[in-house]
């Protein structure tokens, strides 16, 4: 059982952990993922129980670990509302706090200088104090509240008052932009993907409209559209005319005209004239629910980066502690100067902390995301990310990945019966199957048939159809289906796409279909290439088809493997990716779920793809621009690139700080820049993805 609560009031990453820590250790809990950036808990369970249920047994444990912090199953704005209130007073004391010790530094020192500044203390850090108290009640220590803590006691017993107020103000205004800037980002990215739409306009019988929400509608109902508004759900133009903006969704800048008969996309934007659709999914099946589902639930696949931090953050910080104690407490002992080497321990101690890390990874990752998303490119998951540094093979599947997946009738071969009667058997044949195929097919045939006729379909995966019409046994497919079937037909050797019928095991005709490649398939192949990445197609359909795409695009001619079944497309999958360090497979059908599922990377094509693509996919293309692969394993390198300047910049800045802690060349101040203020910088350098063009 699945289960996801908002954290609200979460502030701290060390806490996030702390978090994920306690509730692991519950017996009926199997997994925990603590969201920082989102503040959300997921829980998997092995119990059932209720959300109420939920929070009443794990809001007592969480809740001292970070003062304010309660769960609810949505977003509680009156208490949130209320913090906010307390926030801003948070702020206003930071200023009297700052103010105070600024005029402490024209007074002499003395006494009443003393008295301000502990006042100041009092007044600015007396949170922090209080909660690493109890928290030490409780046995549990080592967070940042407990190293200030200590770190500004020890200030004030070696009699430096100013150096112990200013190390609090410090910590507290660099907490304060910090926390400014996370959401700052976490706005950006919302804004990203903030294209649900509120209300829609459903057409009633009597042709007046009525304002309804997105989710109570079904699919064939008629919605109108007007200019400036926004597509609920996804439908077809039944009628007008007009020009949309889908730039949200696949980052196309270009508007798109649209006429009747054509598909639109929820979230994409009317800015032209008024139009009627009728809704072909339901709000929960829709594109941009999709959309906005993927992106808030990335964070359930953490990616090993994130993990290797989690590990580290829980050996470093007692390590260092206990380094700390031994440079302040035992070092003296043996080379004296107590005051010295006890400073210079507590130095030690602040940078402690490895709040950078924590903070800024996830962040990362969850900026990409949504950048990504942006350009239409819906990745699942940070996990995926990490695996397209590794790419060094992408296979593709033929029809409707490489091609658009748009078929025409060309031409009609070899009827031995009536052409009427031959088209009303391939429209009962196609009449149910979802293939783009049989949409090709189905949208060209004029003929009438009544539904009630067909009997006993069976679409056959990588084959074809059988079914009956009007009693009589009918098979529709390739020549697998045919030869199977003992069926005497008379096989195309043309470029052209055969497909071969049968009424009661006697060949009656072929149609041959034609498909158009995609544009930028031959560009995609040739940047591959660039990037030292091979590319492979498998597809179901017969070798001189498959040839003279791959010979048109640049794929060579041994990485070509035609005439697959389903299991053997995964068959060619898995022997390939034994010679390969990762694959991704690129396909649209109902044919490619499995092979989606089992690539290090799947990537589905979201436009014409089925369903069942979309969900086995780790990576989604919405408007089905092949191109935007590159695209993706560009965000994946870019994304790494940032990782490593906050690790490397991060653990840099501490090690380096620690080093002159110890040989006394820094002092608490620039302690608390190595802690906080690398954090903020961390942050901003996460944020940056989102700025990118």
């Amino acid at each position: 059982m699945k289960k996801f609560f908002y954290i609200n009031n979460l502030h701290c990453s060390h806490c996030a952990l702390k978090i994920e820590t306690t509730l692991k250790n519950l017996d009926f809990i199997d997994e925990v993922i603590v969201d920082i950036t989102n503040k959300k808990l997921y829980v998997n369970c092995n119990k059932e129980y209720t959300n109420n249920e939920l929070i009443q047994i794990l809001e007592p444990l969480i809740t001292p670990i970070e003062e304010g912090i309660f769960l609810s199953a949505e977003k509680n704005d009156k208490k949130i509302e209320n913090n906010s209130t307390l926030d801003r007073n948070k702020t206003k004391i930071l200023i009297v706090g700052i103010v105070i010790l600024v005029i402490t530094f024209f007074l002499e020192k003395g006494l009443l200088t003393n008295l301000f500044l502990i006042f100041a203390y009092i007044l600015v850090g007396y949170d922090i104090v209080w909660l690493s108290l109890k928290n030490i009640i409780k046995g549990k220590v080592l967070d940042e509240n407990f190293l200030m803590t200590i770190a500004t006691f020890g200030a004030f017993a070696l009699g430096d008052f100013s150096e112990a107020v200013a190390v609090m103000v410090f910590y507290k205004t660099g907490e304060y932009f910090q926390e400014i800037a996370l959401n700052r980002s976490k706005k950006e990215i919302s804004s990203l993907v903030n294209l649900k739409v509120i209300t829609a306009n459903l057409k009633s019988f009597d042709g007046t409209i009525i304002e309804v929400e997105p989710e109570s509608l079904r699919v064939n109902e008629i919605i109108v559209i007007k200019n400036g508004e926004k597509v609920p759900t996804d439908g077809i133009v039944i009628s007008g005319d007009t020009i949309i903006d889908s730039s949200a969704l696949t980052g196309e800048s270009l508007p798109l005209n649209i006429s009747v008969g054509d598909s639109i996309l929820s979230g994409s934007i009317n800015i032209g004239k008024v139009i009627e659709v009728k809704v072909t999914k339901k709000y929960v099946d829709s594109t941009i629910n999709k959309i906005i589902e993927m992106v808030e639930n990335a964070a359930l696949k953490k990616p090993k980066a994130e993990k290797f931090i989690t590990k580290f953050a829980a050996v470093y910080t007692p390590i260092v502690v206990v380094i700390a104690l031994f440079i302040g407490l035992i070092l003296p002992i043996f080379i004296g100067d107590f005051t010295i080497w006890f400073g210079r321990g507590l130095v030690f101690l602040v940078i402690s902390c490895p709040c950078a890390l924590v903070l800024s990874i996830p962040l990362t990752f969850f900026s990409t995301i949504g950048y990504s998303s942006k350009k239409g490119i819906l990745i699942k998951g940070g996990n995926y990310l990490e695996k397209l540094n590794s790419i060094d093979t992408v296979i593709f599947d033929k029809t409707g990945t490489l091609t658009y997946g748009k078929f025409s009738i060309d031409e009609i071969q070899n009827i031995n019966i009536e052409k009427e009667e031959f088209l009303q058997i391939i429209k009962a044949g196609e009449f149910y199957s979802n293939h783009p195929i049989a949409k090709a097919i189905l949208s060209e045939l004029k003929v009438t048939i009544l539904e009630s006729d067909i009997s006993d379909y069976i679409e056959i995966p990588g084959k074809g159809i059988s079914t009956k019409y009007l009693g009589n046994q009918i098979l529709l497919g390739n020549e697998q289906l045919m030869k199977e079937n003992n069926i005497v037909f008379s096989p195309n050797e043309s470029s052209k796409i055969p497909l071969y019928i049968s009424k009661n095991s006697v060949f009656i005709g072929t149609i041959l279909l034609s498909d158009k490649i995609k544009e930028n398939a031959k560009q995609t192949i040739l940047e591959l290439k660039k990037l030292g990445i091979t590319s492979y197609m498998l597809t179901g359909d017969k070798a001189n088809v498959a040839n003279i795409v791959a010979e048109t695009i640049g794929i060579e001619n041994n990485n070509v493997f035609s005439s697959l079944l389903p299991q053997q497309k995964l068959e060619k999958l898995e022997l390939i990716k034994i010679n390969s360090k990762g694959v991704i497979f690129v396909g649209d059908g109902l044919n490619d779920g499995p092979v989606l599922a089992t690539a290090d990377i799947g990537v589905a094509m979201g436009g014409i793809g089925s369903d069942l693509a979309i969900e086995a996919g780790d990576i989604v293309i919405v408007d089905d621009d092949i191109e935007k692969i590159i695209q993706a394993i560009t965000i994946g390198k870019f994304n790494r690139k940032v990782l490593i300047e906050n690790i490397v910049f991060a653990l840099g800045i501490k090690i380096l700080v620690m080093i002159f802690g110890v040989l006394g060349i820094v002092n608490l101040w620039l302690a608390i820049f190595a802690d906080v203020g690398v954090s903020l910088l961390a942050v901003l350098n996460a944020s940056k993805i989102l700025r990118k063009k």
